[in-house]
């Protein structure tokens, strides 16, 4: 999956059959991804407590945190792939590493 690709699907169905994009604000979608990855970490605190957790829920719940995580970055105008690539490249210069995007 591209992040170009997410970004117009989730957008297009974010205003579609929830509400405009630009009706909440960046608090509010980062609001939501915080919930996001708070069910995730929850279901991962189970599983290391030995309880039969399903790596498929941790999956959907993560699913969902860069679901809201890409809407966010959508709200604030951030090419999320970009940052991800300039991000990623910077800590391999920081490390002396010639793994890049």
């Amino acid at each position: 999956m591209e992040f170009e690709k997410l970004r117009e699907a989730n957008v297009k169905r974010c205003e579609a059959v929830f509400h405009p994009l630009d009706s909440w604000s960046p608090t509010d979608w980062a609001c939501a991804l915080a919930g996001e990855v708070g069910e995730a970490c929850n279901l991962i605190k189970k599983l290391r407590r030995g309880e039969p957790i399903d790596r498929l829920e941790i999956g959907k719940e993560l699913a969902d945190a860069v679901i809201y995580l890409d809407l966010l970055a959508a709200r604030l105008k951030i090419d999320l792939g970009e940052a991800v690539r300039q991000k990623f490249n910077e800590v391999s210069d920081r490390r002396g590493s010639d793994i890049k995007l």
